[in-house]
């Protein structure tokens, strides 16, 4: 199945998802699968990871309903799955006031195991904004994402695009949670 052929959004909804796309090493086995289809050994030649633990965490995901086998084939007698992502894009609940955001904690684990010595491009903004800037700027950054991700092309390198746009919350509150 092509990624053209998959549904636009995947909806986490209930817990057993949730924790699926917690993991760290499930998160980046969805974004292995994000462009095109791949084995278990291909997953796990990708990640650095020992096939049995690809295999754990793929068969996870698919109890999960988060990917899905999309092909198969008999190689020497053995039936080879070829999974891919159940959808172009996850959107998980909001975590609610204090709650760690699980795409923000996983993107910043990926920051920092990217190489140091690769380009990236690394900022943060301080902003005051109207209520009406402050969506223009959303909807600019989430148009933005894409007009990219409609370029993408599964045969170059992975890049990976991170934003957040928030009313951070008032100092006073901030920092009586720091303590």
């Amino acid at each position: 199945m092509p990624t053209e052929d998959l549904p636009e959004t995947f909806h986490v909804t209930t817990d057993e998802q949730l924790r699926a796309v917690s993991n760290l090493t499930r998160h980046r086995i969805m974004a292995v699968l994000r462009f095109e289809p791949a084995t278990i050994t291909q997953i796990a030649e990708r990640l650095g990871l020992a096939k049995g633990s690809s295999s754990y965490h793929v068969r996870l995901l698919e109890r999960a309903g988060l990917v899905k086998v999309v092909r198969t084939r008999k190689v020497r007698g053995v039936t080879e799955r070829y999974y891919a992502m159940a959808a172009r894009s996850i959107e998980l609940p909001d975590p609610g006031a204090g709650q760690p955001d699980v795409l923000m904690r996983h993107a910043v684990a990926d920051l920092e195991a990217s190489p140091a010595d690769g380009e990236r491009h690394v900022g943060m903004a301080h902003l005051r904004l109207t209520e009406e800037q402050f969506a223009q700027l959303g909807a600019r950054l989430e148009a933005l994402a894409d007009e990219y991700r409609k370029l993408s092309d599964p045969s170059l390198p992975d890049a990976s695009l991170v934003f957040a746009l928030f009313h951070p919350a008032p100092r006073d509150q901030a920092e009586g949670a720091a303590k």
